[in-house]
């Protein structure tokens, strides 16, 4: 395998995109499956999500911990990875398989044990390929680098799962829908993984006790800032991304096979839209770059209020592009730098511990998400697609763009609390096989 491609981030985002097919089909048609196809009572959809996050909050740290203190001569991360990948394809297909016939709670039952087995595999993947990210790249310019690369993968995952996944299940049925996007996650995420290679230094050091670990990420102001900032505005992702297929039918009223039209402007539209930021920051200190994507992504929202019809809602939905495009990209950023910052202080490279405890605090967040569903359907009178209630219209109006509105300033403000500066001399700049080529 060529050094250039060994390690670069265009190999490395290939993980992202094989991860991003599957999971973003999965967020964007999950609840609208089960509680607008199969019927599933809105308060049992609600209770079974509550359960799926907490499970996925508290699983997460573990799995960070395991990961940090894993020595093996594939790396530390590398072996999780490959034994999640047939596991996740399975329960992947499993959420989208329910048997016919089922009672509620029988449908409540499978929901819930299918959204807990998914989510326990997922986590070894999220936490693992995202603990690779700033040992692999070190150094804000080919952070931005690699993360705008990543985010490009990304969206045209995004735009995948989302605006393909109609057209999908609407000719072959859900399940083989699942079907198919587990075999594209297994042939990319092979792809990924065959061309990583971890440095052995990092694994070489006696890591931290279980306690002393937690005790020295938990003391450290300016990641929990950022990370409890950053998880209102990830939560936004989510609400997006799951009240889309509803926005379109009850909001803008078009028919179904127009709904891929609209996700398709969207997305597309972020493809450009994550250059464009990558050159608007690559001068700009990271934290004000993570900053102004926030304040960016809450004026993005407020267009989607105001949409009728499939040609303003893609307007909309481009404007939230922009937004969106800025909030993938720059958070990278400002993670490494905490990550290097502690590695300074403390001797080891805990980016697993690190990246497994800010998705704790993200996914923590995915509750206000559930939460805020079940609340605006209730006041609304939605309880499924066999009894939306009165005005439907209004539910979905307000999910998509005053909730994610109200979360996105409350991030803003967030980011705020404490003073978020870091030395010129962490990190450094990282050779992936070849020279660093700062000009994307």
């Amino acid at each position: 395998m060529k050094r250039s491609w060994r390690n670069s981030p265009y190999s490395y985002s290939l993980g992202m995109f094989a991860m991003m097919v599957p999971s973003q089909a999965f967020s964007s048609f999950y609840i609208f499956f089960y509680v607008d196809t199969l019927g599933l009572g809105i308060g049992l959809a609600s209770l079974a999500r509550t359960v799926f996050l907490i499970w996925d909050a508290v699983n997460n740290p573990l799995m960070g911990y395991w990961s940090d203190r894993t020595k093996t001569r594939l790396g530390r991360r590398r072996p999780w990875v490959f034994g999640a990948i047939p596991l996740f394809m399975l329960t992947f297909v499993l959420v989208f398989s329910p048997p016919e016939g089922l009672s509620q709670n029988g449908l409540f039952m499978w929901f819930l044990v299918a959204l807990i087995l998914y989510e326990a595999v997922a986590t070894v993947l999220w936490v693992n390929y995202g603990a690779l990210f700033p040992e692999l790249f070190r150094g804000d310019r080919i952070r931005a680098k690699a993360s705008a690369i990543q985010q490009g993968y990304q969206v045209v995952a995004l735009l995948i799962g989302t605006a393909l996944t109609p057209i999908i299940y609407d000719a072959l049925g859900f399940s083989n829908m699942a079907i198919l996007y587990a075999l594209l996650f297994g042939v990319f995420m092979l792809l990924c993984m065959m061309s990583i290679r971890e440095q052995e230094v990092y694994s070489t050091n006696e890591p931290l006790k279980l306690v002393q670990a937690f005790r020295e990420t938990l003391r450290n102001k300016k990641f929990w800032v950022f990370n409890i900032s950053n998880s209102f505005a990830q939560t936004v992702n989510g609400l997006i991304s799951s009240t889309i297929p509803f926005y379109a039918k009850y909001v803008l009223q078009i028919p179904v096979d127009q709904v891929s039209i609209l996700l398709a402007a969207v997305f597309v539209s972020v493809i450009p839209l994550v250059f464009v930021w990558y050159w608007m920051i690559r001068r700009m200190d990271g934290v004000k770059a993570w900053r102004l994507s926030l304040g960016v992504y809450g004026i993005s929202v407020i267009p989607l209020w105001f949409g009728y019809d499939l040609l303003s809602g893609i307007l909309a939905g481009i404007g939230v592009g922009f937004g969106l495009a800025g909030f993938l990209v720059t958070p990278a950023m400002v993670s490494g730098n905490i990550i290097d910052e502690d590695a300074e202080r403390t001797g080891l490279r805990r980016e697993g511990i690190y990246t497994a405890v800010s998705g704790f605090i993200t996914r923590s967040s995915g509750l206000i998400s559930a939460l805020a569903f079940f609340v605006v359907g209730m006041i609304f009178g939605y309880e499924s697609g066999d009894n939306p209630g009165s005005d439907p219209e209004s539910t979905f109006r307000y999910l998509i763009s005053v909730v994610p509105l109200c979360l996105l300033i409350i991030s803003f403000l967030l980011s705020f609390l404490t003073r978020i500066e870091f030395s010129k001399t962490i990190g450094g700049e990282h050779d992936h096989g070849a020279k660093a080529d700062h000009q994307l």
